[in-house]
């Protein structure tokens, strides 16, 4: 198989995170308009086909038995590729032991117009042996890797037929799907099963209640939270890629794990407040569930000062870091070399966010209690 030598530019994962999102939103929306969809969807059909099409994944998605003839093609690639690392491992280790052995029969040779001895013409007869042997291996192990790389070429050519034949089929395959599923009887209509909140969850008693502010203030942090969500299906696709890269063309990658821990960690800081606001950060209590409503908003409003001084902590340090990131131009130290500063930003972003979503509850705990519990 070829390699792949593939690194994401830095302009290309800071554009895929701002733009990514808004494409997506897009898609959500229109969906909506639409209703819920029925039927398989030839687009993700076809997105099935790009990520995971080398398993059948995209046959199997319109129920399709033909989706098992890529399983053996596909585990012949892997077999393949695993005995081609061993060859060039042998490549490696027969080179050296040649280069060895030539080094041997120049140090054999006699010095130029003296006439070598018996011992010494011996020494040198052994060690050009071991030269032609050496020789022998060398070729040897060039050749079984020569083979193993003519097998993955004519396999890769194999899958990829395969695959554009199922391009070109898709939209029939779905079509005939969607006939054989509108035939099919209905299944029967169950009620959906109530959301039970985890544990520590789900017991703010400001969750029902609207004001003007903190509508407004909730808009934004929801609106946020749902944009950095989207972010959790580029990890999808980043990670398919190194699967791919390292397994099937052993093309290991350095900078999809860094990409994605940096993303993930500021997907946790923007996401924070829409968390908060959904009353889903974890609260390890012993008597606060068993409150009335107004007991709990008193207890939030006591308890709020704590929650102010720590992200008033966090948005004053995250603020010293994210400027002294942007002054250096701070960035990785990984081959890959990423910008640092985006990321740090993100502190006093999401203590902000945090900040504001703080503010909206402590507003909604007052109102509770001023109106008695309701």
């Amino acid at each position: 198989m070829p390699g792949l030598n593939f690194v994401l530019p830095h302009w290309l994962y800071w554009g895929t995170l701002i733009v990514f999102p808004l494409i997506a939103w897009y898609l959500v929306l229109r969906q909506r308009r639409r209703g819920v969809p029925s039927g398989p969807s030839l687009f993700v059909g076809y997105l099935f086909l790009v990520c995971s099409g080398f398993l059948g994944i995209h046959r199997f998605y319109l129920k399709s038995a033909w989706g098992v003839i890529f399983i053996p093609v596909f585990l012949a690639i892997i077999y393949t590729n695993g005995t081609i690392r061993d060859a060039r491992e042998d490549v490696s280790r027969t080179r050296a032991e040649l280069e060895a052995t030539h080094t041997a029969v120049a140090r054999a040779k006699p010095l130029p117009g003296a006439a070598p001895s018996e011992q010494e013409a011996a020494a040198l007869k052994a060690a050009e042996a071991a030269a032609a042997k050496g020789q022998s291996a060398f070729d040897a192990a060039e050749t079984e890797l020569a083979k193993w790389r003519g097998i993955s070429r004519w396999l890769a050519t194999l899958m990829a037929a395969m695959l554009l034949v199922d391009a070109a089929l898709l939209p029939t395959l779905t079509r005939r799907a969607r006939t054989a599923e509108f035939a099919a009887p209905p299944p029967p209509a169950g009620a959906e099963p109530p959301l039970v909140h985890e544990a520590g969850t789900g017991e703010d008693p400001t969750m029902g209640l609207h004001t003007r502010l903190t509508d407004a203030i909730e808009w934004i942090n929801v609106k946020a939270g749902e944009y950095v969500a989207f972010w959790a299906v580029i990890s999808v696709f980043a990670y398919y890629y190194e699967v791919l890269a390292r397994y099937v063309f052993n093309s290991p990658t350095n900078w999809v794990h860094e990409s994605m821990f940096l993303m993930y960690g500021m997907q946790y800081m923007l996401a924070g407040a829409f968390a908060y606001r959904e009353d889903q950060h974890v609260r390890v209590d012993v008597f606060y569930a068993k409150f009335s409503p107004r007991g709990k908003a008193i207890a939030d409003i006591v308890t709020s000062l704590f929650f102010f001084i720590f992200i008033g902590t966090m948005f004053v340090t995250g603020m010293r870091f994210a400027l002294d990131a942007i002054q250096v131009g701070e960035h990785s130290f990984t081959e890959w070399g990423v910008q640092y500063w985006p990321v740090k930003l993100m502190i006093p972003i999401g203590a902000g966010l945090l900040l504001l979503q703080g503010i909206a509850k402590l507003i909604k705990d007052i109102v509770i209690v001023a109106r008695g519990g309701t």
